[in-house]
């Protein structure tokens, strides 16, 4: 089984090279990591071209008309089974981490694995490999530093229907099948990633696909990122994904709660 690790960047001198880092360090020895660049006019390329040196990556550096093109250019090149995004600066939470995720899958029982790495087809209605592994995820300072948890946690049992409580999984511990990651819709600017998250999980519950929760931290994040930046814009599209999702009424009771919620825990 190979896992596609893909990181896309614009102007990331300062972060990209601990996410290298972090996904060369992997004892899982099935995984390709793509960087997706925006032409960069700083260091970003000449570090990742510096990393390639010892370690395998794919580097693409050209103009692209923002992030969730640049993710869809990822989605297009990676080859292998599993994918999940890594943005600048993130890291895996540790050098195990892929093996971690991995190891469901790799029992005897299930006989998945090729000698190429590669794995067998999805199967339906529980069979086969599950459409997505999900995990929990730390934020954490520029410098590695361990902040807090996040305040939402992933559940037992992950549907498309999980994400009418919120970005319940963070994007970067989604590892989805490659055959059911739809592209991201680029109309959104900031909230795309929730709006694909619910979507490949509806596809996967069409193929009566199952998912399976890995009881660990998968990921570090940084606590600065485009959505935090942009946070009352990024709202207001998750305002429209879920009223498109999962209808007007129910959007509208399920942010009364929210504000609910968020007083009750002041």
């Amino acid at each position: 089984m190979k896992f596609s690790i893909i990181t896309v960047t614009y102007n990331a001198e300062a972060t990209i090279a601990r996410t290298l880092d972090s996904v060369a360090r992997q004892t899982y020895p099935h995984v390709e990591h793509l960087i997706i660049d925006g032409a960069s006019t700083d260091r970003t390329v000449e570090i990742v071209k510096e990393h390639q040196a010892q370690a395998p990556l794919t580097l693409i550096s050209e103009p692209d008309n923002g992030l969730y093109d640049a993710m869809n250019k990822g989605l297009r090149l990676a080859t292998g089974d599993y994918l999940c995004f890594l943005n600048a600066g993130d890291t895996l939470h540790s050098n195990e981490t892929l093996a971690h995720i991995a190891a469901p899958l790799l029992s005897p029982q299930r006989g998945m694995t090729r000698p190429d790495g590669n794995s067998s087809p999805l199967g339906g209605t529980g069979g086969g490999l599950p459409a997505v592994l999900y995990g929990d995820t730390h934020i954490v300072a520029p410098d590695g530093t361990f902040l807090r948890n996040r305040r939402l946690t992933p559940p037992e049992h992950l549907t498309w229907r999980s994400f009418r409580q919120g970005m319940l999984v963070c994007h970067q511990a989604f590892y989805i099948h490659r055959s059911i990651a739809l592209p991201y819709d680029t109309t959104y600017r900031f909230s795309a990633d929730f709006d694909w998250c619910i979507r490949c999980l509806k596809e996967a519950e069409r193929r009566g696909l199952h998912n399976i929760y890995i009881k660990e931290p998968l990921a570090d994040y940084l606590s600065e990122g485009m959505t935090t930046a942009n946070h009352k814009a990024s709202l207001r599209e998750r305002f429209r994904i879920m009223a498109k999702h999962y209808g007007l009424l129910p959007t509208i009771s399920q942010h009364i709660w929210f504000i609910f919620r968020a007083i009750i825990k002041r």
